[in-house]
């Protein structure tokens, strides 16, 4: 015998089909949300003036997670290891002194290397890291000195002037930590102040600003 639909409970099977869809996609778009963010790349603001001119504030940036080693999630512990930080990198960590705090920095030296400064210029195993001024750069308490600093593979911008960071160590950086400075050199809280950084503490390596606010061109940059 056949049986006729009514239209009306069609349309509510429909309608709890289509809302059945709805919850499922919101929930799978929001798992892959928490897997990128956890094991791929998580965005970041840049809230100060330590990284200028590299970095400034209203930057939002990507930091690649993936590039050093998975994490078990909501803990420090590598599930595998890919590489360390290298010089250079520019990285977000878990700030020492207060961990539910992040840190971005660049790294300056790894396990092993003597770090020093004398004069403003860094020397590491006593190689001194040489420098070239192209100009001033405008801030809000005055100029400051721009120049391309030429850590070994890495050539990047620093700002310098006068300050209490003139001279600092030598100090040796231990097994698995890593020294960190600012490009803003003089307005920069880093490990000349609050030591070492620990190699498991490191989220991961900014890479991209994808967006900056109010200074527009700078969206879609990459790091270096």
């Amino acid at each position: 015998m056949e049986t006729e639909t009514n239209p009306a409970d069609a349309t509510l099977l429909k309608s709890k089909s289509n809302g059945r869809e709805w919850v499922e996609a919101a929930i799978i778009a929001l798992l892959l949300v928490v897997f990128i963010r956890t094991f791929l790349a998580e965005p970041f603001r840049i809230p100060s003036g330590s990284m200028i001119p590299t970095l400034v504030p209203g930057d939002r940036i990507l930091v690649n997670k993936f590039i050093y080693g998975p994490k078990i999630p909501f803990t420090d512990q590598y599930i595998a290891r890919i590489k360390k930080p290298q010089r250079g990198d520019i990285v977000v960590f878990k700030y020492p002194k207060d961990e539910n705090l992040n840190y971005i920095k660049r790294v300056i030296g790894i396990e092993g290397d003597r770090i020093e400064i004398k004069n403003n210029i860094l020397y590491i195993h006593s190689k001194k890291i040489e420098t070239k001024n192209i100009g001033k750069y405008a801030e809000d308490n005055g100029y400051n000195d721009k120049s391309i600093e030429y850590l070994f593979d890495v050539d990047h911008f620093i700002l310098t002037k006068d300050s209490t960071h003139q001279d600092f160590g030598p100090i040796d950086v231990p097994k698995d930590h890593f020294f960190v400075m600012g490009d803003n050199r003089d307005n920069s809280q880093d490990s000349r102040v609050w030591g070492f950084v620990a190699d498991n503490k490191i989220k991961g390596k900014a890479f991209m600003i994808f967006w900056s606010w109010p200074q527009l061109k700078r969206s879609f940059q990459i790091i270096k």
